[in-house]
């Protein structure tokens, strides 16, 4: 274990514990690279979407209902 690692306590729902156990088993990784792994993907994935809405920061706004509008008279509604 790296010496720039965290220890926590995580509690998980039984069985999500368990499906974690049978992964790591079946990938041969451990828990704990499973949980990080999918908590930096989480974590990228939060943040390709804050790059989205900065990107987008200055279209129009465009109202729900105008967007249903819009689509039911493009028939795609």
């Amino acid at each position: 274990m790296s010496a720039l690692t965290k220890r926590t306590t995580v509690y998980f729902d039984p069985a999500m514990h368990r499906a974690l156990q049978h992964k790591a088993l079946a990938t041969s990784r451990s828990l704990s690279d499973i949980v990080n792994d999918t908590i930096h993907h989480a974590l990228a994935e939060d943040a390709d979407d804050l790059a989205a809405f900065e990107e987008r920061l200055n279209e129009p706004l465009v109202s729900y209902e105008s967007m249903l509008k819009e689509l039911k008279a493009n028939g795609r509604l």
